[in-house]
């Protein structure tokens, strides 16, 4: 079967845009060659700086032939419903039509429409100028003589080049014909910018990547990626180094070669003087380039490794030496940074925080830290940290925002903190909760776990959410410019990671935001594989449940109990019960209540499953009580064996109005009963 061959040749394409451009063009293409019947075995996308390439593999030679019917208006309809229907099947009268009938509607026109399916090339051709034109670049240009016109063709630099070609491994590939801005689809690419920039006439797929190759472009990302990674361990394993990878960093440099070269370049020794993440933070920053550590341990080297376009004649000398420079002048901006900021203690930096603007509408950060000294004081003893040692930490975590090392790079704030207070003499739990107060900032990152950092990070996260609460600037869809779904998970890891029984409410934390912090906890343990309907069941009864580890016990004895037999068969139990119910109380027109009169219970069965309820109903709460879940569970569980034997020897809807209506109040105690551990009805399956 055919395959299609497409390349978009460009200026540049920034790395960053690379991967979702290239997923977007397979979306583009096959999804509008599927919508036309031309559905295809596989596809598969790729970036390099310059171009953006799509192979199809396994595509039809020619569109389905196209037959279906079409129901036209009842015999004797207006002849406006007919013409329209003649135009739209395109028949030229109603000759050309066919007449059926239906017993309740009476007779109708029915039209055959018949189409021959195109050749998939020409199918192509049509689709792609489209396609070109609406591409969704986050930004774009226009250029060139046809750039005033108002639908003139946007890309993201100046569009060169379009390969397009169809055919199948057995015959020549023909040229797909079509036009866009005077550019014309054909068979010509180019290589390497530098290296091998002439055109070179290309086939298929494969033949376009081997000479692709050949003229020094790598098509592929991920092998660009593993070309990087694989030399710089080689050449950092040879000077007796260790790369510190970094993926983002990795994906970044690949995007901006096509025919990757990995150089080691080197700066003095005297810069080691300066952090190492702040020496990391410098040379990743302004040169895209890798640190290296001595083998076997954290002590960073005087080295680093950067990604060449090029293949230089003098083994890279000349590159090295340009890098270093910048390195060097980057790092000696650092080091005075670091030996200034120095000289000035954490505390003396406060004053300045009264000029720096938090939110509008929230105050200062000066205003933010006396907040957080409040906060930090209050949560101190609930997390077991010296409330001393936590005010302070509370009182210096911002003072780093206004050193000159953060100016500089806001990425090793806190960071920076923690170094300072190291330096001047500050408590060790102060310089840790100086950085880990900002932590967790995302799903995998770590969560502080010295007290006095846990009181910290507590305060300035729960800060921050009621502080947007109460200016209305909540999240709303996708949107979430202050990263306050981040800052409620935070929370909830902090407290559950650390196993800390926290009451929410008393802390300045309303029932709107709660419930917020409800949603942000079912994400966070959906991902940990608990189900969606157990942690609406446990929050179901009740709904202003403000301590997450005790919804989490919850949900986990839930879980358990309802893997067993006992839970299995109560759960079938209260549906049952819970559907009798449903059903009469919607007859009846009244909500049943839990009070049943023992005096009215006759039958042996239902006297048990009375007299068992008050006793397990309060056994169980005493259980809850003491966060005793698991005990509250054996307890609902002992229900079992009467519940059963009601089901099996008791008519609920008794002849007798009194009894039946006692009987559904006992089965509304029932009901009433396992909402002491949770709201059974939520329970799916």
């Amino acid at each position: 079967m055919p395959d299609l061959l497409l390349e978009l040749f460009s200026e540049e394409i920034p790395a960053r845009m690379q991967r979702r451009a290239a997923e977007d063009l397979k979306s583009a293409v096959t999804n509008a060659l599927v919508e036309r019947g031309c559905t295809y075995e596989a596809a598969l996308a790729f970036a390099t700086p310059r171009r953006l390439a799509l192979h199809i593999v396994g595509l039809p030679a020619r569109q389905p032939d196209l037959r279906e019917e079409k129901k036209g208006p009842r015999v004797g309809a207006p002849q406006q419903a007919i013409d329209g229907f003649l135009k739209g099947a395109g028949l030229s009268d109603l000759s050309q039509a066919t007449i059926q009938s239906d017993p309740k509607k009476g007779d109708f026109y029915i039209a055959i429409v018949e189409r021959k399916g195109s050749a998939t090339q020409d199918v192509i051709a049509e689709i792609m100028p489209e396609i070109i034109k609406t591409f969704p670049w986050p930004k774009s240009m226009r250029w060139g003589k046809l750039s005033g016109e108002p639908n003139a063709l946007r890309w993201v630099r100046p569009l060169h080049s379009i390969i397009c070609t169809f055919g199948s491994e057995t015959e020549t590939p023909e040229i797909v014909p079509f036009e866009i801005d005077g550019i014309k689809a054909g068979d010509i690419t180019y290589g390497h910018r530098f290296l091998a920039p002439g055109p070179i006439h290309v086939r298929r797929f494969d033949d376009y990547v081997s000479k692709l190759e050949a003229a020094k472009v790598v098509l592929s990302t991920d092998r660009r990626k593993d070309i990087i990674l694989h030399d710089a361990k080689s050449l950092a394993f040879a000077q007796g180094l260790e790369l510190i990878e970094d993926d983002a960093l990795l994906e970044e440099v690949a995007g901006l070669v096509e025919w990757p070269t990995v150089l080691m370049g080197s700066f003095e020794e005297r810069f080691l003087d300066i952090p190492p993440e702040v020496i990391r933070a410098t040379i990743r920053a302004n040169q895209k380039c890798f640190v290296l550590r001595k083998a076997g341990s954290n002590t960073l080297a005087n080295k680093f490794l950067l990604t060449s376009n090029m293949i230089a004649k003098d083994d890279g000398a000349t590159i090295i030496s340009g890098n270093e420079k910048v390195v060097r002048a980057r790092l000696s901006d650092a080091k005075f940074f670091w030996e200034t900021d120095l000289k000035v203690k954490l505390e003396d930096r406060l004053e300045k925080l009264k000029s720096i603007t938090f939110h509008a509408k929230l105050g200062t950060q000066h205003q933010r830290v006396e907040r957080l000294i409040a906060l930090a004081k209050e949560l101190a003893p609930l997390v077991k940290a010296d409330v001393r040692k936590a005010e302070r930490a509370a009182r210096l975590c911002k003072a780093d925002l206004v050193s000159e090392m953060v100016g500089e790079f806001p990425e090793v704030q806190g960071l920076m903190g923690r170094y300072y207070a190291q330096r001047q003499g500050e408590d060790a739990s102060v310089a840790i909760a100086l950085e880990d107060h900002y932590k967790p900032q995302g799903p995998s990152d770590r969560i502080p776990t010295n007290p006095v950092a846990i009181a910290v990070a507590l305060a300035d996260k729960i800060d921050t959410l009621v502080g947007f609460w109460a200016i209305d600037e909540k999240p709303t869809g996708s949107k979430d410019p202050y990263a306050l779904r981040r800052a409620a998970l935070g929370v909830i890891r902090i407290i559950l990671e650390n196993t800390i029984g926290l009451p929410l409410l008393q802390h300045h934390i309303n029932a709107d935001l709660l419930a917020f912090f409800h949603e942000r906890l079912k994400v966070y343990l959906r991902d940990k594989g608990a189900r969606h309907d157990l942690i609406d069941a446990v929050l179901g009864i009740d709904a202003g449940n403000d301590d997450l580890l005790l919804v989490v016990k919850r949900v986990e004895a839930l879980d358990a109990f309802l893997s067993t037999d006992d839970g299995k068969n109560l759960l079938a139990g209260f549906r049952r019960a819970a559907n009798i119910l449903k059903a009469e109380e919607k007859k009846d027109g009244v909500i049943y209540q839990s009070t049943f009169d023992a005096s009215l219970l006759k039958e042996p069965q239902e006297k048990v499953l009375g007299d068992i309820l008050s006793v397990a109903t309060r056994h169980a709460a005493d259980h809850v009580m003491r966060q005793d879940f698991a005990g509250a569970m054996r307890e609902l569980a002992s229900l079992r064996p009467a519940v059963d034997a009601f089901f099996e020897a008791i008519l609920v809807n008794a002849e007798d109005a009194a009894t039946r209506k006692n009987r559904l109040a006992l089965l509304a105690a029932f009901r009433e009963a396992t909402r002491t551990v949770a709201d059974f009805s939520a329970i799916a399956g």
